[in-house]
């Protein structure tokens, strides 16, 4: 009797993985999506207004950035960030305002860019469970102000030692670094932020069946 039960009990957890992997989209159109999400992240990045004194552009960037990491998961997500760096360096205008080349990623927004990417596998760890379910709103909440948390960590950063190392730029003292290379954004960060959890509340419990 032991012996059926566990023969029932592997068959249906047989029965259970099929059933997941029938509705996981096939591995062709999961790349399509990261594609997708490259693209998506271009078309956002050129809604930019470049804010004073220094030109930093604040764009749609993080919601897309968001919304890729919660739409895509870890893997896909960022082989998205990897195919939009990839392409822009390449000298495709994805970057903000229609920029390209290799010289944006060793400019002054280069450690926004990198925050972009290792930010992917952050969202993912934060909005899910262990074993493999899905969190509330709050850990959304707390995973978009953990991305932007990173992205700033890196960015501003970047942005001082850049600006004080390059004879082409103005040197920058660290209270302006953080003033207008964060302080300056939060406002449009927690907007972006705020929809990119409603979305995301809505997707996520598909986008981790379907796509991660």
């Amino acid at each position: 009797m032991a012996r059926a039960d566990a023969i029932a009990g592997t068959g249906s957890a047989r029965r259970e993985r099929a059933g997941d992997d029938a509705g996981r989209l096939s591995l062709l159109s999961r790349l399509a999506l990261s594609v997708f999400g490259a693209m998506m992240l271009g078309f956002a990045a050129q809604v930019a207004i470049p804010l004073w004194p220094y030109g930093l552009p604040q764009s749609l960037q993080t919601l897309a950035v968001l919304l890729i990491a919660i739409g895509l998961g870890p893997k896909l997500g960022s082989l998205s960030l990897v195919i939009y760096l990839g392409v822009g360096t390449l000298g495709a205008g994805v970057f903000a305002e229609g920029e390209a080349g290799v010289a944006v990623l060793f400019g002054q927004t280069g450690g926004y860019l990198l925050g972009f990417l290792l930010c992917q596998p952050l969202v993912a760890k934060i909005v899910r469970r262990r074993d493999g379910s899905v969190r509330g709103w709050l850990a959304l909440v707390l995973a978009g102000v953990a991305a932007h948390g990173l992205i700033y960590a890196l960015g501003v950063p970047w942005l001082y030692f850049l600006r004080n190392m390059d004879p082409g730029l103005d040197p920058i003292t660290w209270r302006n670094a953080i003033l207008y290379g964060m302080v300056a954004f939060l406002p449009w960060d927690a907007a972006k932020t705020t929809l990119a959890v409603v979305i995301g509340r809505w997707m996520l419990p598909r986008a981790m069946r379907r796509v991660w």
